[in-house]
């Protein structure tokens, strides 16, 4: 046996100093390293002389790499150049546009532990225009407010849900090259400038470190037209079975209660039976079917007992077998978007939404309900939604940015059961911020109704041991 460390990430400065005590090179590249694993496949030589050659010959080195990945469709191999990004001073609204990439690495800067600041963006659609004025004058008066309850004995975590979505924020991203090639493509064709903008800075930063394995990267018809012209179509078909169209999607709604916001709406009907199977199919020589067919006719201990098998061994860390992702669950919700922001950091689930919408109303945190500043509070969500309004009417997109982390989307959340395991263990934990465990509660009662076999163990990582005790006991 042979085990080499190839290669590994390190620090751009630190790079920039070997460079400036070494003899002049260009090897000093990933794509040598996805030039070397391209090879593997049909060189007979051992990797680490492949990887030599790569390095000695930079130039056939990206010329080999442009051939595989643009005439052979093998994209693949650009996953194998690794990317890190610092990226500061972007808003909030943009960070979830930047968070959306699933296969990438996050850590954000959080609003729940830091006191915020001033800084915000003021978005080029609106900058120079006659909204600027009253867009400025509104988040000055959000985090003025935010101040207030700061000065209350708020936490951070809660007065944050005044402040808006143009609060500048950062996050240090790691991302592989393949993945980055799609980042580049879809912020090129995306509406919004300030996500442009981005993908153009990212761009100019690793396009001479890597030209061979980063190709198609410039707007088009797919990214730029298809949303749109499928709500083209969606909403001509959603008008015609109303019969007044004006009443479309306009309820006004209080503060929101996520027990009645959230609608289990699909899931794998006879979910446990169909666990019970696969678990089956995996530990014998049968096929599924005959698995099925067994698993309905055993009795309900039967099962327990093959559930209960699952997890006793199991620590709070460890996740569960991968046979769960065998069942699935949907979820409808509406949800804020502190929230939201971490929510969307299940990348392993599929997530989809609607912009955000003050017609879908606000979460208020309790502590603020019960302070002497929620009167405030309601007063500066009102003078929100009124310049929300105004600018809408010219770009509701944008319009966006001045919305705050106490307002709503709707989103659609699939998840297969293994991931709402995590969720649980992660979320529901006592540590966690109050709305997402609430959220996530919600979630796994309502799969807790569909199937009880499959959700036996879920909860909180901090009840872990206790759920374990109770489950293995029934």
């Amino acid at each position: 046996m042979k085990i080499l460390l190839a290669g590994y990430n390190v620090d751009t400065e630190v790079l920039a100093d070997l460079k400036k005590t070494s003899r002049p090179r260009q090897d000093v590249t990933p794509e040598t390293l996805s030039a070397a694993y391209a090879r593997i496949s049909r060189d007979p030589r051992p990797i680490d002389a492949l990887r030599k050659i790569a390095r000695e010959e930079v130039e056939k080195t990206r010329k080999s790499n442009s051939t595989i990945i643009f005439k052979m469709g093998h994209h693949s191999i650009a996953e194998h150049a690794v990317f890190n990004f610092d990226i500061l001073g972007v808003s909030r609204l943009a960070l979830e546009e930047i968070e959306k990439f699933r296969l990438c690495a996050y850590t954000e800067k959080s609003q729940r532990y830091q006191t915020l600041e001033d800084n915000f963006l003021v978005p080029d659609e609106i900058r120079r225009t006659k909204y600027e004025g009253r867009f400025v004058k509104t988040i000055k008066l959000q985090n003025t407010c935010y101040r207030t309850l700061i000065g209350e004995g708020i936490e951070a975590e809660d007065a944050r849900y005044i402040t808006s979505l143009a609060t500048q924020g950062q996050v240090g991203q790691t991302i592989n090259a393949r993945n980055l090639e799609f980042l580049f493509r879809r912020f090129a064709s995306h509406p919004l400038a300030e996500v442009r903008e981005i993908g153009r800075k990212m761009y100019e930063l690793v396009a001479p470190i890597a030209p061979s394995i980063i190709l198609f990267t410039e707007a088009n018809d797919f990214d730029q037209k298809t949303y749109s012209e499928l709500r083209t179509l969606s909403r001509f078909h959603i008008n015609t079975m109303i019969r007044d169209p004006a009443k479309a999607g306009s309820v006004e709604r209080g503060t929101l209660n996520v027990g009645k916001e959230i609608e289990l709406v699909d899931y794998t009907i006879g979910a446990d039976n169909k666990l019970i199977a696969a678990l089956m199919h995996t530990s014998t020589h049968q096929p599924y079917r005959e698995c099925l067919k067994k698993a309905k006719g055993m009795k309900i201990n039967q099962k327990k007992e093959l559930i209960k098998t699952c997890f006793k061994h199991a620590e709070f860390y460890d996740r569960p077998l991968r046979e769960f992702e065998f069942v699935d669950l949907t979820y409808d919700m509406v949800v804020s978007a502190a929230c939201f922001g971490q929510l969307k950091r299940h990348r392993m689930a599929t997530l989809t939404t609607q912009p955000y919408n003050p017609a879908l109303g606000v979460t208020i945190p309790p502590a603020i309900k019960k302070s002497k500043a929620a009167k405030e509070f309601n007063r500066v969500i009102k003078e929100t939604n009124m310049v929300y309004a105004e600018i809408a009417r010219q770009d509701p997109l944008a319009a966006q940015y001045i919305l705050t982390n106490a307002h709503c989307r709707r989103a659609l959340m699939k998840v297969n059961a293994r991931e709402l395991y995590h969720m649980s263990r992660l979320r529901e934990d006592q540590h966690a911020q109050w709305d997402i465990r609430n959220l996530t509660a919600a979630m796994t009662g309502r799969a807790r109704a569909v199937m009880p076999l499959a959700m036996l163990f879920v909860g909180g990582k901090d009840r872990y041991q206790e759920i374990k005790n109770e489950s293995s006991s029934a």
